[in-house]
């Protein structure tokens, strides 16, 4: 199977050129481009081989929502001109992102069990266990760092610190909260618990705007409906619909991105499991039967519907 590793485009009117552990961006004057390349990344590391169909599945999952959401609030898409691209308005990023859960997992779970009863300024009840659902969503913002880890952060800290003005902030707390009502009444419809999740935003002219990838698995925590409430009375860990199954494989190879660990070799037997994995990822969480797009030359194939987006959209 064709996977996309990476791209190297050249447009008319191009800005600039930014390579993520994902997505390879390339920014005009008032848009950015977006490929959602195969690469998959775990504890921080972009794994060595690229993974088929991944940025499809990526690309096509975060549409879905956006088009799904989009009478909740303004979003960054403009175009889908490709399975792995999407167009979108080049906003000004705010320097947060709104992290909302709804259960008390992972992050929230680790920093619950250390003691610790304040999360990002958001008090939590004693007597939780792992997965417990929690009395009400709560936001807990964290910062978006340029390099190394982003780092948790109160509303509290973002007013005092002038990172985001106050009406702006509320504005953006509303919007997560209206966007997880919405997330968690799809997901149930799909036989899910959406968890937890994070959502970026952006601002243009005045207007603020959703952007980046939105309620897909890279993003986001699921949990199957039917077995939670089981799995939750024996102690059991819950079955998650999410990229979690490559990092215990990892793990179970003695690779948790740590200084002098080795990627483990990854055959073309397990490339080819996580590929099936990931679309059936997408249609679980969106009910839609999934349509490879099979391409001798994938890169040619994207180049030219986006030079057709381009030619589109600025006449």
């Amino acid at each position: 199977m064709q996977a996309l590793k990476e791209t190297n485009f050249h447009f008319d009117g191009q800005t600039g050129f930014y390579r993520g552990k994902v997505r390879d961006v390339y920014p005009f004057e008032d848009r950015l481009v977006m490929v959602a390349s195969d690469r998959i990344s775990a504890f921080d590391v972009v794994l060595p081989r690229p993974i088929p169909f991944k940025g499809q599945v990526l690309n096509q999952t975060a549409a879905h929502f956006l088009k799904a959401t989009a009478d909740l609030v303004p979003n960054w898409l403009l175009d889908v001109p490709d399975p792995n691209v999407s167009v979108g308005l080049r906003c000004r990023p705010y320097a947060v992102e709104m992290v909302v859960r709804g259960y008390l997992a992972g992050h929230a779970w680790r920093q619950y069990r250390a003691g610790h009863r304040t999360l990002c300024g958001v008090s939590l009840p004693e007597g939780l266990r792992e997965n417990d659902r929690l009395p009400e969503p709560i936001i807990t913002p964290t910062t978006k760092a340029h390099e190394g880890h982003d780092e948790d952060i109160s509303r509290e800290a973002i007013l005092e610190r002038g990172i985001v003005p106050e009406n702006e902030y509320l504005q953006l707390e509303e919007y997560a909260r209206a966007l997880f009502r919405r997330g968690t009444e799809m997901a149930a419809e799909r036989g899910l618990i959406l968890v937890d999740t994070k959502y970026e935003f952006g601002n243009l002219d005045g207007v603020i705007y959703l952007i980046d990838e939105v309620h897909t698995p890279d993003s986001s925590r699921y949990f199957y409906l039917e077995s939670y409430e089981e799995n939750l009375r024996q102690g059991l860990q819950q079955k998650q619909l999410s990229k979690e199954f490559v990092r215990e494989w990892l793990i179970a190879n003695h690779f948790q991105g740590k200084e002098g660990q080795t990627v483990p070799e990854m055959s073309d037997e397990w490339i080819r499991q996580i590929s099936d994995r990931y679309v059936e990822l997408y249609e679980t969480v969106t009910g839609q039967a999934f349509v490879r797009a099979e391409t001798e030359d994938i890169p040619g194939r994207i180049e030219e519907n986006i030079r057709r987006s381009l030619t589109v959209n600025y006449q």
